[in-house]
């Protein structure tokens, strides 16, 4: 089943309908650039950080975080800082290469102060990765982070009982785990950084096996 966003108001409505009408990545990443759908968001925001992707477009993973930090604010880029430096190393352990997955997040604009995102500012940005998973055709998701996992598997997520295996969302499979900053934070021996490697080393397995 599909998640659903919560309170879908009508700033969502019209971000859904924008996002619908983009009929490829550079008009989605033009229109989500003028998105003002969360007014405390678009006034603090440096850039929308709309997402990369490998440049034949068609990437077979997509890894999605919460929402831009500081450094991704400022460089209009996501996981460029601290917990991108770390998540790039794990990926190189797991044998994934990030220059062929997709990396976005549930959120384009930086709440002020990192603050987790508020229902309504998920709800509005929600059009926006929807076009955007839809237009990528990605197979296997990644989302890091409680945040991340709650939009695709629903608000009563428990991470630690939904990681470690794929769910069947829209045709994908959704591997929930813990977001980079939880490694940064509990340390190299944390165990947030060690189900995180095991839990990307199980999808590159994944993705070997059906190459």
């Amino acid at each position: 089943m599909a998640p659903r966003p919560p309170r879908f108001d009508a700033p969502a409505e019209e971000v859904a309908r924008a996002a619908a009408a983009a009929t490829d990545w550079s008009a989605l990443a033009t229109a989500a650039r003028g998105c003002v759908a969360c007014p405390e968001l678009a006034a603090t925001r440096q850039h929308v950080v709309v997402g990369d992707v490998p440049a034949s477009g068609r990437p077979r993973l997509v890894l999605v975080g919460e929402a831009p930090g500081a450094t991704e604010d400022e460089t209009g880029r996501p996981f460029v800082g601290r917990s991108g430096q770390l998540l790039d190393q794990l990926l190189t352990e797991a044998g994934l290469d990030r220059d062929r997955a997709a990396v976005l997040n549930v959120v384009k604009c930086r709440p002020p102060g990192n603050r987790t995102p508020q229902a309504p500012e998920v709800a509005r940005c929600s059009g926006w990765l929807r076009r955007q998973l839809e237009l990528l055709g990605a197979p296997v998701v990644v989302a890091l982070g409680l945040s991340s996992a709650k939009w695709f598997l629903g608000p009563r997520t428990v991470l630690a009982a939904v990681r470690g295996r794929p769910h069947e969302v829209d045709g994908r499979a959704v591997w929930a785990t813990y977001h980079p900053s939880a490694a940064i934070r509990f340390g190299p021996k944390g165990a947030p950084r060690a189900g995180l490697l095991a839990d990307l080393t199980a999808v590159a397995a994944t993705l070997e096996r059906t190459s």
